[in-house]
């Protein structure tokens, strides 16, 4: 399993270097009164973080909150 999950990731992996290679493209995006230029790929990737770490801290914070409300009070 471990092999396959390795190939998966070398598979990734080559996925986004390839990407980031075809992509120098500088594009901005605006946001609010926020504003990054860069590279396509620089900010796809920088998107991508963003959004594992609010997924992450949504997932642990249901996680906590279900985990309370399962627990068996104490006598």
């Amino acid at each position: 399993m471990r092999f396959i999950q390795g190939i998966l990731l070398l598979i990734f992996l080559g996925a986004v270097g390839l990407f980031a290679v075809q992509n120098t493209d500088s594009i901005t995006v605006n946001f609010a009164q926020w504003r990054a230029t860069g590279p396509v790929a620089l900010l796809a990737i920088g998107s991508y973080l963003l959004g594992m770490l609010s997924g992450w801290t949504v997932y642990s914070f249901f996680t906590r909150s279900l985990r309370k409300v399962s627990e068996r009070p104490v006598e």
